[in-house]
């Protein structure tokens, strides 16, 4: 996996190529510049393909569609020309293509068909003509088309799902004809008379009222026809009582729904018959394949367990293409979206601590009080999520691993988690344990304390937890407070000095090296909870 989004890399794509083992790339949000090389045709493993928001041009080279087991194909936000390759579909694989605001021209082509296991399909603000083929409507997966602002013409077909397609996913294309349209052209004519004008009207509205009376019927039946199809194809396991069906579920899926993208999924929010919303992660990859992006590890921990400060799992929907996870929604998103976005200023002393509290006591719940007791292996601050008051809830367990307590730490196959946060053990020795989570947890304490991310801040090679020991190391005279407060987030306008020194010395342990030096995630609640006593003064006001 090589991730180098949201940087400032510059110049053009390397020529030679020959990493057939990498399984995604990802190179969004940067300005590099050129065309894509030919050579892209020789990662034959990659599975996730995004260089979107870019400055590439020229054309999409054919040999890119030799990538068989590409599932994610992102191009959006570029410069690229010329048409949309015919041969498209011997990607079988492909769940997601986005090659929105480019210049692409032509016609779409009709072979796209093939694609049946297509779940999202964007083409929109291109140079695209001619007519919309209406092989598109047979993609049975189809959940999100956009095909706005492009040059489109004649009258839309209303081939399968195509009829249930949005209008503001076809606006911007001047020429395209609604299917309810009387005519599909707008052709002037010499005048008759006003009053034969005003009899074609009339006869015109008389057809229109009758066409409209007879199709009725028939669109009711239509209608119900389509839930039916939709009940059966889809299936809904709920985990506790729900008020809503599959359906409801299914309709919320539209771009203006989406609340976040990443590797796995995409997350859309989605608001119920009965008033509640709920977050729906689509997850990218075929159900029941090897790689589900951990939508097995999800069902088998959140499916079972309940405790405050865990999202909870309300249940999932899911057919033989795709997988829908349903959570209970969270207001305020993730704790690593607040500190660093531009709420992180009002996200005070109190808030952080407590949402400290309130992550400890979910990781001790999973650690301590779960049979057999489960490790997460993604602690994170994206993925500590908080809810309308604040309250904390640990999320995404995609990663998460069952742990018999046999006194000796578990040998994983790979490293999985996020950099900056994996544990040095786990990295060199791909050994892990409850402590690899108390690492993790640990760097989110740092985070809570100085704002900072866990990398990318403090130069090459240098992580937050290395970062924090080298500024204590250079303080001429250091001491607790002293230390504290060299790192402390500078956007915190009123702190007691000794919670936050506490609250510091808990991180630093947490991060020990030696595994064996690191507190349980009970101890860790036990000292966030049970505080030395405060000193009298607030620093900071």
């Amino acid at each position: 996996m090589l991730e180098l989004n949201d940087n400032y890399f510059t110049g053009e794509l390397p020529k030679e190529m020959s990493a057939n083992k990498l399984g995604s790339l990802v190179l969004s949000n940067n300005w590099i510049s050129g065309k894509i090389p030919e050579a892209i045709g020789n990662l034959t493993g990659l599975q996730i393909l995004s260089l979107d928001l870019n400055k590439l041009s020229g054309e999409i080279p054919g040999e890119i569609f030799n990538l068989k087991k590409l599932s994610m194909l992102n191009f959006s936000g570029n410069n690229l020309t010329g048409e949309i390759p015919g041969f498209i579909s011997r990607i079988s694989h492909l769940t997601f293509i986005d090659l929105s605001r480019n210049n692409l021209e032509g016609v779409i082509p009709g072979s796209i068909s093939g694609l049946q296991n297509l779940n999202v399909l964007n083409l929109s603000r291109n140079q695209l003509n001619g007519l919309i083929p209406g092989e598109i409507g047979l993609l049975k997966s189809l959940t999100l088309l956009d095909l706005s602002y492009n040059d489109f013409s004649g009258r839309r077909p209303t081939t399968g799902l195509l009829k249930d397609i949005d209008d503001r996913f076809f606006t911007g294309n001047p020429l395209l004809c609604s299917p309810r349209a009387t005519f599909c052209a707008s052709v002037s004519s010499p005048s008759h008379g006003s009053q034969k004008k005003h009899k074609s009207i009339i006869f015109i509205i008389i057809i229109l009222v009758i066409t409209v009376l007879l199709l009725l019927p028939g669109t009711w039946i239509i209608f119900r026809k389509k839930r039916l199809e939709i009940s059966k194809t889809w299936k809904l396991t709920a985990f506790q009582k729900l008020e809503f069906k599959a359906e409801n579920v299914l309709e919320c899926l539209k771009e203006e729904n989406i609340i976040g993208k990443g590797g796995a999924g995409i997350v859309y929010r989605g608001s119920m018959p009965n008033g509640i919303d709920i977050a729906i992660k689509k997850l990218i990859g075929r159900p029941n394949s090897r790689n589900d992006h951990g939508f097995t590890a999800e069902i088998k921990t959140l499916g079972r367990i309940r405790h405050r400060n865990i999202v909870k799992l309300l249940g999932y929907v899911s057919n033989k293409d795709t997988n829908l996870l349903l959570y209970e929604y969270m207001s305020h998103g993730s704790l690593g979206e607040m500190l660093r976005g531009t709420k992180g200023a009002h996200l005070q002393w109190e808030s952080r601590y407590q949402i400290a509290v309130d992550a400890a006591k979910g990781l001790c719940y999973l650690h301590h009080d779960c049979s057999p007791s489960i490790i997460h292996r993604d602690v994170k601050s994206n993925n500590i999520l908080l809810d309308e008051d604040y309250e904390a809830h640990v999320a995404d367990f995609g990663l998460a691993k069952f742990w018999h307590d046999s006194g000796v730490s578990e040998c994983m196959s790979s490293i999985a988690g996020s950099y900056g946060y994996i544990a040095p053990e786990y990295a060199y020795t791909l050994k892990v344990d409850q402590k690899s989570d108390v690492y993790s947890f640990g760097v989110v304490l740092l985070e809570l304390i100085t704002g900072r991310k866990p990398v990318g801040d403090f130069g090459d090679g240098v992580d937050i937890v290395k970062w924090v020991r080298e500024t204590q190391s250079e303080l001429l005279q250091p001491s607790d407070a002293g230390s504290v407060v060299a790192v402390l987030d500078s956007r915190l306008t009123g702190y007691p000095l000794t919670g936050v020194v506490n609250l510091f010395k808990i991180a630093m342990l947490c991060v020990e090296d030696e595994s064996s030096a690191r507190p349980t995630m009970r101890e860790v609640v036990h000292m966030l909870t049970n505080p030395p006593m405060s000193t009298s003064n607030i620093i900071g006001l």
